[in-house]
């Protein structure tokens, strides 16, 4: 599925799922209504999901327009304007909580990615996702997680061979696993195995193991891990990792650091959508205005 389709899915899933059998609130405003609309942030973040963003309203118009003030990955700050909206009144505040749904969260996946990629600075670590992700946002939040500048891990199953510590223990070991792997893996398909501590990782490297993962290792091990690799192979730590000690794992020299919580864990970005909508003049010279002011704390 191409990325485009894979937003147009994920969109109509979401706008179905609110929408329901209709949206019997906004039929109180005229069919043929005009509304224009502001968005603004409340805080500051690191602006992701335009395309999802859009997509929600050209869902239900055609024709609505956006302009973006503010531009995808950018820092954006408290009070900014980012983009201006136009079209029919009906689709717009219909549309108006999916697609801000979409814009908060993977503004906070890409605002969380970007925090702990800066905390790496300097160092040769880069920072992956995991498959810890929300359901049905899979492809949405890994594209985040590159918007703040990290690296996506396995997008799914069948990306990448993974073998922890019950597969190593029913395949009868970690150079069988690996040999298994080997046979099985399709061209494009990396293999990589977990192991738990320094004498796992010795058997994993002579069993020509070059993508590691080291699980839950404390400072000390990652140390003792780097000098044994040797940069026979990539390491990558996972497990506890926090904002607090981040920094020092990524000095150890591992090459890969890879967190869960920059998807699962994300506080969605505060974010508010004004709507001023202008109905078109009835046949007694009537017009009609109307103001919204929707905020995604609610």
């Amino acid at each position: 599925m191409s990325p485009d389709a894979d937003i147009a899915t994920t969109v109509r899933a979401a706008l179905q799922e609110d929408i329901g059998s209709g949206d019997f609130t906004s039929m109180l405003v005229s069919a043929d209504s005009r509304a224009w609309a502001t968005v603004v942030s409340r805080e500051t973040a690191v602006l992701c999901g335009n395309q999802w963003f859009e997509h929600c309203f050209h869902e239900l118009d055609s024709e609505a327009e956006v302009h973006w003030l503010a531009q995808e990955g950018e820092l954006v700050g408290a009070g900014q304007v980012l983009c201006e909206i136009k079209g029919n009144a009906r689709a717009l505040l219909t549309a108006e909580r999916t697609a801000l749904n979409f814009l908060q969260t993977l503004s906070a996946t890409a605002t969380a990615t970007r925090h702990y990629v800066e905390a790496t600075t300097g160092t040769r670590a880069r920072l992956y996702d995991t498959r810890k992700t929300l359901p049905g946002l899979r492809a949405a939040q890994k594209y985040a997680v590159r918007v703040g500048g990290g690296f996506n891990h396995r997008m799914g199953l069948s990306a990448g061979i993974l073998i922890k510590e019950n597969h190593i223990a029913v395949a009868g070991g970690i150079a069988q696993a690996l040999h298994a792997a080997e046979q099985i893996a399709p061209p494009g398909v990396w293999v990589q195995i977990e192991v738990e501590n320094c004498d796992e990782l010795i058997a994993a490297l002579a069993a020509g193991a070059k993508l590691i993962l080291l699980d839950n290792f404390s400072i000390v091990q990652m140390h003792e891990a780097v000098a044994i690799t040797d940069r026979r192979a990539e390491l990558e730590a996972s497990g506890g990792i926090t904002l607090a000690n981040l920094r020092e794992i990524a000095e150890t020299g591992i090459d890969r650091i890879s967190i869960g919580s920059i998807t699962k864990d994300v506080k969605a970005v505060d974010l508010s959508m004004r709507i001023t909508c202008e109905s078109q003049m009835d046949n007694e010279g009537w017009g009609s205005a109307c103001r919204s002011d929707s905020s995604l704390m609610y």
